[in-house]
């Protein structure tokens, strides 16, 4: 997939063009009473005027859901546009909410030009009004295949017309804090699953789960250790759908023109600390320990963002989820077996608790029945705990599981049971909800069986309250 010079939208912020445009700086979005393409069909030729496309395009396919055209030298045998596009729109539609009163797509393809893609939104006046993708490629024989890239692109776009123009409100508040691409990997990831596309879910996350970037701080990995716990730990799809919910409900805007009419539009980007609220308020749970496991404490600029979070926290009381702490470590670890090189090893059962997605805890010979305890000298009522895959060989991966509580050390209660859990990825972190109420001053995971290997590994376990 083309993304290493994705698309430079412009939402809120200026961002220098590259190979990606976006569908126009300064047009606001259409408020939906006005919008008037439903009924009428599709123009059978459009003339493009925008940026240095000046094409004109002949219109191939139409339904209530899509309006697909070509340029002349795009293969007309091509038809896959035609089905996977509506499903994928259709989808994201079922899962945001409409986008103006014309229910279609506008899909527009390119061969041998325009290399990369851009959207543009019914609000906006640049692209006439429409949702539209509009994707070319240097290649004179681009979009025969209907796999990988060809779809990897234009759900991409379409991910795009999500985060500028969802719930009403024109502009993307978090574009200048998870840039062209980060919300695009985990919304595909997404569309891809809710499709029944079980392969292209798997292609797309063997491809972003190693994917680094340097942002907010170099090797930052935000597919592994951001948006996959937060979707896979927190209620997926709609924990997605809900952070577009709460931004339209709370975060500022104002009414400007588009030269035509008014229409509701973000005043502002959010800074690191409001986009670490507002992830939480649509998880349900405060989400900073899983930020700065994943990005640290400073934002691209180097300003703490833990102390942006509390005046969040402030601004917008209206954004409510479940405080955590995590406790991990408060308590004294004991294992019912040890690493050979002893807990202080390498690889001892002390890397287990380190907070370090690095290092691991390796058991040559997993005993059926290992546990590993956490003691602590004050009760603590467990809300959650995340568990993170080792480096290598994800046969040695826990598989069944039990988390017991107690507070004598001798009789326990069963806090949550997992079975047949696959980490699909290494140093992955995985979060688990449990309805435990009940404080207790002894957690116990109970590992029952691995992935098939007779040894052992875990990177990290944490406790949260």
């Amino acid at each position: 997939m083309r993304n290493s010079c994705c698309l430079s939208i412009v939402f809120i912020l200026t961002i220098a063009a590259c190979s990606k445009k976006t569908g126009g700086q300064a047009s606001p979005p259409k408020a939906d009473s006005n919008t008037t393409h439903t009924t009428s069909a599709p123009p059978s030729t459009w003339q493009e005027h925008w940026f240095e496309h000046n094409q004109l395009l002949q219109r191939k396919f139409y339904d209530t859901s899509v309006a697909v055209y070509f340029d002349k030298d795009v293969n007309t045998s091509i038809t896959w546009p035609n089905t996977y596009l509506a499903q994928a729109w259709n989808y994201t539609k079922a899962t945001y909410g409409t986008f103006g009163s014309d229910s279609k797509l506008w899909a527009i393809f390119h061969a041998g030009k325009y290399s990369g893609g851009h959207p543009s939104t019914y609000f906006d006046t640049s692209h006439d009004l429409r949702n539209v993708i509009d994707v070319g490629s240097s290649d004179p024989n681009a979009w025969t295949s209907g796999t990988g890239n060809d779809i990897d692109l234009t759900t991409h776009e379409i991910g795009h017309i999500v985060e500028g123009a969802s719930k009403g409100v024109h502009n993307s508040p978090a574009f200048g804090i998870w840039h062209d691409s980060k919300w695009m990997e985990i919304y595909q990831y997404d569309v891809y699953l809710g499709l029944g596309r079980g392969n292209d879910a798997t292609r797309w996350y063997g491809m972003k789960n190693p994917a680094t970037d340097d942002y907010p701080r170099s090797g930052t990995h935000w597919f592994r250790d951001w948006f996959f716990p937060l979707y896979t730990g927190f209620d997926k799809t709609a924990t997605l759908n809900k952070f577009f919910t709460l931004l339209a409900q709370n975060f500022p805007r104002h009414t400007v023109s588009n030269g035509s009419y008014p229409i509701p539009e973000y005043t502002r980007g959010m800074n690191f600390g409001e986009f670490v609220h507002f992830w939480s308020g649509a998880a349900g749970y405060d989400l900073k320990q899983l930020a700065l496991n994943a990005f640290g404490n400073k934002d691209e600029n180097g300003n703490d963002w833990t102390a942006q979070l509390t005046q969040a926290k402030s601004d917008f009381p209206g954004v409510t989820y479940k405080n955590l702490t995590d406790f991990t470590g408060q308590g004294t670890l004991s294992v019912t077996k040890e690493n050979s090189g002893g807990a202080g090893a390498a690889e001892g059962s002390s890397r287990l608790v380190d907070n370090d997605y690095n290092t691991k805890f390796f058991l040559g010979g997993f005993p059926a029945g290992l546990e590993m305890q956490l003691a602590f000298p004050s009760a603590h009522t467990l809300s959650c705990y995340m568990v993170t895959s080792g480096n290598d060989a994800p046969d040695r991966d826990p598989k069944d599981w039990q988390l017991l509580g107690s507070n004598d050390g001798s009789v326990w209660t069963v806090v949550d049971t997992r079975s047949g859990q696959v980490f699909e990825g290494r140093n992955q972190t995985r979060i688990f909800k449990t309805g435990n109420t009940t404080a207790y001053t002894y957690y116990k995971w109970a590992v029952s069986a691995t992935n098939g290997s007779v040894d052992f590994q875990a990177g990290e376990w944490g406790v949260m309250e």
